[in-house]
């Protein structure tokens, strides 16, 4: 299983998502955070102060998939979001040990599957 973590520009959130629905994902978790990449800073004077005005705002995505289903939602979020500007964001996968579904107590493949798919499918 992998935790698919994806920080984007927040105004391709919605070309995002449209390709993960098209994609079958359904389970996201989706967050607003502050970050600093590529992008230049900008000086900014504040009180008296000059300030480097470093974070830009971004939306920052989770994904739970299973182990086969990995490619498929990185491909997916690629797609949409690159604009080929720096700034576009990053997708980083990372590897996760366990996942339970508090409703029901399925744990690891079957937690991440969607309900109403069959385990496998």
């Amino acid at each position: 299983m992998k935790l698919i973590r994806a920080v984007i520009r927040k105004d391709k959130l919605n070309d995002v998502m449209k390709a993960l629905f098209q994609a079958d994902v359904r389970g996201i978790t989706v967050s607003s955070v502050q970050g600093h990449g590529g992008e230049t800073s900008s000086v900014a004077t504040y009180r008296g102060t000059t300030v480097m005005m470093e974070l830009s705002e971004k939306v920052m995505l989770d994904i739970g998939v299973s182990e086969d289903f990995t490619d498929t939602v990185v491909e997916a979020i690629l797609g949409a979001a690159r604009t080929g500007q720096v700034g576009d964001g990053k997708i980083f996968v990372l590897p996760v040990e366990q996942v339970h579904r508090i409703r029901t107590g399925e744990r690891d493949r079957e937690a991440v599957t969607p309900v109403g798919v069959p385990a496998g499918a």
